[in-house]
């Protein structure tokens, strides 16, 4: 009972406290609802006069900015004005002479500039669904890619507008700048390496692949040499084919078999059109191929690519892989293709697609007859430049136009050689059509060399020529009978 008792006195005590605390519970609230609307209504009277001190700052601030923003402007305005005059006042000075006469070299534009946008077609329809899921942007190759041919088409303008005589003179300097280049690539904290090999330098987020950039440098440096080669001294002789004897090593260095390849070949086929000794070609031929044994024989996935070649189905998983799937593109085009875009090995079934192998692409989208057509139009294109090559008298000038024929026309034909297995696998980028920005203005600027020469050896080109050395003749006799004119006046 006693137990009873005190829990009932217990609950009656609890109660109370509730009751008591919660009437100090309401009375806490009601203070501090009074408090909040007090507070409430005094920062709406103070609020305006806030915002309006904040409102001034701003907008004196606004007003110091747009002074700095239309003195920054006027200044820029002035700049861009003296930059335009002096833009104009070159292009008055430069010789333009594409024209209705310069056939070939007009034909030429065009037959590049249509390569350049077939290539373009061609890169979107590889390379977009690889883009999509590997940068969620599905024109992410296609932009980077005119970005490169941006500096492309100023660099082939450059070109196009300056004699080649202005482009020899200056040439020596780029190409020791560019050997320096292909060097700085093998230092390892300078090199930047992807897949074992080290071929690129990292300038932000782009890669500058010295090899590509000098091949337009490489043709002209050889049409120089050996356009001249039996004016030179023996002294002078060895000096620049140590040089370019050093290119190719760099370039195998990096390592890059099949660019140190390409520029033998190039060497050996300028030096047979300038007409050197059978001896020397011989010898050339005899140390590239010593060279191309040593650097396969020291490499061993060059050995292993070179077995695998002859019977891929050995290895259909590994080193057989790629060219199995380029097989498989190039039969599945049949005659007339599966249409643009509707290639089914770019689905991730084909690796590198986009670069190297992009033939298999096109051939299994355009089929047998587009593959066709555009092998007619590369040898449209050789017999376009060597016409050009035939019509100058300047042997310098021949070798550099067919050495720029040869590096785009048996690139392809390398590339294309490579993606049907008729050579070993290797790293041909087929120009216009391959994505890399390096090899794009290495391309842009040989056709624009060839398009040059097309300009100066057209009788259009002459005949200017011819009319200009009789203008200045005219000019510097009017000039000097008034000379004389004034000494008779005088005395």
């Amino acid at each position: 009972m006693r137990l009873k008792e005190k829990l009932i006195s217990l609950d009656r005590r609890w109660n109370e406290f509730l009751k008591i605390w919660g009437i100090i519970a309401i009375m806490i609230a009601i203070e501090l609802h009074e408090w909040i609307v007090t507070f409430l209504n005094a920062w709406a009277l103070i609020k305006p006069l806030i915002l309006l001190f904040y409102y001034e700052i701003i907008l004196e601030y606004f007003l110091f900015f747009k002074k700095i923003i239309f003195f920054v402007f006027k200044k820029l305005q002035f700049l861009i004005l003296n930059v335009l005059n002096i833009i104009i006042k070159w292009i008055k000075k430069v010789d333009f002479n594409i024209n209705k006469r310069s056939k070939y070299a007009q034909t030429l534009t065009y037959f590049t500039g249509l390569w350049a946008l077939l290539g373009l077609m061609v890169l979107t329809s590889a390379s977009y669904y690889t883009s999509r899921k590997k940068h969620n942007i599905g024109l992410y190759y296609i932009i980077r890619q005119l970005i490169w041919g941006f500096g492309g088409i100023l660099g082939s303008f450059c070109i196009i507008t300056s004699p080649i005589e202005n482009i020899l003179k200056t040439s020596d300097i780029y190409f020791f700048i560019g050997l320096v280049l292909i060097f700085l690539t093998t230092i390892p904290k300078v090199g930047y390496s992807i897949n074992g090999a080290r071929r690129w330098i990292k300038i932000g987020k782009f890669l500058i692949q010295p090899a590509e950039l000098i091949k337009p440098l490489w043709i002209i440096q050889l049409g120089k040499i050996f356009g001249q080669w039996e004016k030179l001294s023996i002294a002078n002789r060895v000096f620049w084919l140590s040089l370019f004897l050093l290119i190719i090593l760099g370039i195998l260095l990096q390592p890059n078999l099949s660019t140190a390849t390409l520029f033998g070949m190039t060497l050996w086929f300028i030096a047979l059109v300038s007409g050197i000794d059978w001896r020397f070609l011989l010898t050339t031929v005899i140390a590239g191929g010593i060279a191309g044994i040593i650097s396969i024989s020291c490499k061993e996935y060059q050995k292993r690519r070179l077995l695998f070649f002859l019977n891929p189905w050995k290895d259909p998983k590994g080193e057989g892989y790629q060219l199995i799937q380029s097989l498989y593109a190039i039969a599945s085009g049949q005659m007339f293709g599966t249409g643009l875009g509707w290639s089914r090995q770019k689905l991730f079934y084909l690796p590198i697609h986009e670069t190297d192998f992009i033939f298999a692409i096109f051939a299994e989208e355009v089929g047998f007859i587009g593959c066709l057509f555009f092998i007619l139009f590369l040898l449209t294109y050789t017999y376009l430049a060597l016409k050009v090559a035939r019509k100058t008298n300047n042997l310098q000038k021949k070798s550099i136009a067919i050495g720029c024929m040869l590096i785009l026309v048996m690139q392809s034909l390398l590339n294309m050689g490579v993606a049907s297995g008729v050579l070993p696998t290797t790293g041909f980028p087929l120009p216009f059509f391959s994505y890399g920005g390096n090899a794009l203005i290495a391309c842009l600027i040989n056709a624009s060399i060839l398009i040059r020469i097309a300009i100066e050896e057209t009788p259009h080109a002459t005949y200017l020529k011819a009319a200009r050395r009789r203008l200045l003749k005219k000019l510097i006799h009017l000039n000097k009978s008034k000379k004389s004119k004034r000494t008779s006046y005088k005395k």
